[in-house]
C-alpha cells in the first residue's frame, strides 16, 4: 500500500457521506385565516393592497418627526438588549462555523522525540541500553466519516440556530424602535396633560379669588368657598401626579436609548401637537404577510433546528466510522530523520456499531417531541401576531370616529362650563354647577390626549407588528 492508495481511501470516504436520516422539511399550514377579520370595527379600515409593505419602509422614512429620529437613532447605536442581541448572533456564527468544520477532516503535524533507559536485565543483549526514536509525522487523526449524515444534521441544527439568533436581532430592532417611539409619545402626552393641569390650576385659583371677594362682601357661602378651594387642591395634586409622570416617562426614554447623559430637551416633545404624525402603513388583503414578521422567522428556523436534530439522533443509532491516517518520518537518530529509506505511513479506520445503549432510542424520542414543541410554538407566533395586527386595524379603524366624538364633547364641555360660570357669576346658580361643569370640561380634555396619543401609537403599533423597524 503506497500514499496514494491512502488518500484514494480518503476520497471515497468522502463520496460515502451521501445520505441524511433527517426528515424533509414542510413549512406547516399557518392557523390563521387567510384575510384580516371584517367586523364592524375592521370594515372602515383601509387595508387596500397597494403601497409598499411595512417591513420594506425603513424606520427614517416611516418616522418623520426630527426629534422622533434623533432618539431613536441614539437608541439603536447605545441600546444593551441590542448589543446583547448583535452578541449572540456573533456566538452563534461561530458555533455554526466549529460545527460545520467538523464535517472536514483535520491535518495536524506532529513530532515526537523519546529517549528511555532500559536495564540489563530486560535486554537481549545483557547490557544497559538506551534507545532513541524521533518521528514527524502529517495526517488525518480520528476523522469521523459522515456516512450517515449525524455531522451534517448537527451543521443544520446549528445553521439554524444562527439565523434564528439573527431573527431575535431583528426581533429586537422592532422592539427597541417602536418602545422608542412609545415612550417619546407618552411623554408628549403626559406634558401635554401637565400644560393642562397648570392652565386649569390658573383658572381655578382666578374663581377662588373671584368666590373669596363675594365671600368676604357676603355675596357667596362658606360652601362656594370651601368647593373652590377643593378645586385648587385638586389641581395642585394633579400638576405634582404629573411631574413625576414627566419625570418617570424621561427615565424611561434614557433607559431605553442607553446613554449616561439625559436625552437632550430639544431633542423632546412639548406636547402631541409638535409631533409629526409617522407615515401610514398598509396592511393589505393577506394575512401571509405575517410569515416575514423576525419573529415568526426565529420560530421557524428553531422548527428547523429540531428537525435537523432528529437526523443527528437517528444517525447515533448506526454505524459511526473514524479514519486515522498519516504520512512521516521516523528514525532512532536524529539526524538520520530525513534520510532515505526512514519514511513511514499509518491507516487506520475504525469502526464503532452501537450494540446496546436505550439512552441512543430515548434521545430519538425527545429530538421527536422537541420537534412537536417547535411545531406549537411557531403556530402560536402566528397566531399571536395575527391577533396583534388584528388589534391594532380595529383601533385603526374606529379611532377617527372616537377622536371626533371626544372633540365634539370637550367642545360642549367648554360652552357647559362658560355658561354654569356665567350664571354662578350673574347669581342665577349656585357655585356647584359651575364646578361638575369644570369637572366634566377637564376629564373630556385628559380624554381627547389619551385619544390623540392613542392615534398615533397606533400607527407605530401596526408598523411594528407588521414587521416594520427592523431596518
Amino acid at each position: 500500500m503506497n500514499r496514494h492508495f491512502i488518500f484514494v481511501w480518503v476520497g471515497i470516504a468522502l463520496l460515502l457521506g451521501a445520505c441524511s436520516l433527517t426528515p424533509t422539511y414542510t413549512r406547516p399550514d399557518a392557523p390563521v385565516a387567510d384575510s384580516w377579520p371584517d367586523g364592524p370595527a375592521d370594515g372602515k379600515t383601509d387595508i387596500q393592497p397597494d403601497g409598499l409593505r411595512a417591513a420594506d419602509i425603513p424606520w427614517r422614512e416611516f418616522f418623520v418627526d426630527p426629534g422622533m429620529q434623533q432618539t431613536i437613532a441614539a437608541a439603536l447605536e447605545n441600546n444593551r438588549d441590542l448589543r446583547l442581541a448583535a452578541l449572540n448572533v456573533q456566538r452563534a456564527r461561530a458555533v455554526y462555523g466549529i460545527q460545520r468544520s467538523a464535517l472536514y477532516p483535520a491535518v495536524d503535524a506532529t513530532a515526537n522525540a523519546s529517549r528511555q533507559r532500559v536495564p540489563a536485565d530486560l535486554t537481549n543483549t545483557g547490557d544497559v541500553e538506551r534507545p532513541e526514536q524521533y518521528d514527524v509525522n502529517l495526517g488525518i487523526f480520528a476523522w469521523e466519516i459522515d456516512f450517515f449524515g449525524r455531522l451534517r444534521s448537527l451543521r443544520d441544527q446549528a445553521l439554524e440556530s444562527f439565523l434564528a439568533t439573527e431573527q431575535a436581532y431583528r426581533s429586537t430592532r422592532i422592539l427597541i424602535v417602536s418602545s422608542v417611539a412609545d415612550a417619546y409619545l407618552s411623554l408628549a402626552a403626559d406634558r401635554e396633560n401637565l400644560a393642562l393641569s397648570r392652565t386649569t390650576l390658573q383658572a381655578q385659583q382666578d374663581s377662588y379669588r373671584l368666590i373669596k371677594r363675594r365671600y368676604d362682601v357676603g355675596l357667596a357661602s362658606e360652601i362656594d368657598l370651601n368647593r373652590a378651594q377643593t378645586q385648587v387642591d385638586v389641581a395642585r395634586r394633579n400638576i405634582a401626579s404629573y411631574t413625576l409622570q414627566v419625570a418617570r416617562d424621561a427615565n424611561a426614554l434614557k433607559l431605553l436609548v442607553g446613554t449616561v447623559a439625559p436625552v437632550p430637551e430639544e431633542m423632546l416633545p412639548d406636547d402631541l401637537a409638535g409631533v409629526k404624525p409617522p407615515a401610514v402603513v398598509r396592511a393589505g388583503l393577506s394575512s401571509e404577510v405575517l410569515l416575514l414578521r423576525p419573529d415568526i422567522l426565529q420560530a421557524e428556523n428553531q422548527l428547523k433546528a429540531a428537525n435537523a436534530n432528529i437526523g443527528a439522533a437517528r444517525a447515533a443509532l448506526f454505524p459511526r466510522i473514524s479514519l486515522t491516517t498519516t504520512l512521516g518520518t521516523a528514525s532512532g537518530d536524529l539526524s538520520g530523520l530525513f534520510e532515505s529509506g526512514s519514511g513511514t505511513w499509518l491507516f487506520a479506520p475504525q469502526l464503532a456499531l452501537p450494540v446496546f445503549d436505550a439512552r441512543l432510542w430515548s434521545a430519538v424520542d425527545a429530538a421527536r417531541a422537541e420537534n412537536r414543541i417547535a411545531l406549537v410554538t411557531y403556530e402560536k407566533a402566528i397566531q399571536t401576531a395575527f391577533r396583534e395586527v388584528a388589534d391594532a386595524l380595529a383601533v385603526q379603524g374606529t379611532i377617527d370616529d372616537r377622536l371626533a366624538a371626544q372633540q365634539s364633547l370637550v367642545r360642549a364641555a367648554s360652552e357647559t362650563y362658560r355658561l354654569s360660570d356665567m350664571r354662578y357669576t350673574k347669581g342665577i346658580d349656585n357655585y356647584l354647577s359651575v364646578l361638575d361643569a369644570h369637572r366634566s370640561l377637564y376629564a373630556a380634555q385628559q380624554e381627547l390626549v389619551v385619544l390623540k396619543r392613542e392615534k398615533i401609537a397606533n400607527q407605530v403599533r401596526l408598523y411594528a407588528v407588521l414587521g416594520g423597524g427592523a431596518e
